[in-house]
């Protein structure tokens, strides 16, 4: 762990420069500065919540896992996010119901739990930012759920594929991180994917996915 810098910090997460009033400063200045290579547990399943977390560098998939070993991605947290479940079960008291592992370098903000709680009860602007990043946060869990339970497995996988595409047409991608994503069998995505390629839309390599016509799969993705 480093000492933390105000201006650092502010510099690496501007939103935390609303953060003007002492106490939550203050708070801010006794944090730790965190430092975990690719592939480190954030948090593991039943575990207890020592400190609040805020990404400043990198990213962590957050995911839960079935007794049947059947996983779903529940979130992404990139600089400048923090973790809804963190945040649940530092008001809440309770264990993680998920786990989290850094997919990149992640340099990260650490708040002990101490900290956590005099902030939401001294500082109004440090309060403020915790509520509109879990409120933010939740509100992507929600979507999440209604496409689980409403949207088709088509829709979905066509909406994810043009997400991941950006400004190329070629996807470094697995049918197995695309069921993580989607939360469902990799046979269910492979099945969906051969079936856009019989149609002329992708050609599929082994670990990529090149799309071909995406005003096909974007008419689709807008079909619900």
């Amino acid at each position: 762990m480093n000492d933390v810098d105000l201006n650092e910090l502010f510099s690496c997460c501007p939103s935390l420069s609303r953060i003007t009033d002492a106490a939550g400063q203050a708070i801010l200045s006794r944090s730790a500065i965190v430092d975990m290579p690719a592939g480190s547990n954030v948090f593991r399943q039943g575990d207890h919540c020592p400190h609040y977390l805020l990404v400043l560098e990198g990213s962590v998939r957050v995911f839960a896992r079935a007794e049947n070993g059947r996983e779903i991605v529940l979130y992404h947290i990139h600089a400048g996010g923090s973790c809804v479940l963190t945040t649940s079960c530092l008001m809440g008291g309770g264990s993680y119901p998920a786990e989290g592992i850094t997919e990149t370098d992640v340099r990260a903000l650490a708040i002990s739990t101490e900290d956590f709680n005099r902030g939401l009860a001294e500082s109004p602007a440090l309060r403020s930012f915790i509520f509109e990043s879990y409120g933010e946060r939740m509100r992507d869990l929600i979507l999440l759920v209604e496409e689980v339970a409403f949207s088709r497995i088509d829709v979905r996988l066509a909406r994810h594929l043009l997400a991941l595409a950006h400004h190329s047409n070629v996807i470094d991608v697995t049918h197995q991180s695309l069921a993580l994503e989607l939360g469902t069998a990799r046979e269910v995505v492979s099945r969906q994917l051969k079936e856009f390629e019989r149609r002329g839309w992708i050609n599929l390599r082994r670990g990529q996915v090149t799309l071909l016509k995406q005003s096909s799969m974007k008419q689709l993705s807008e079909t619900e």
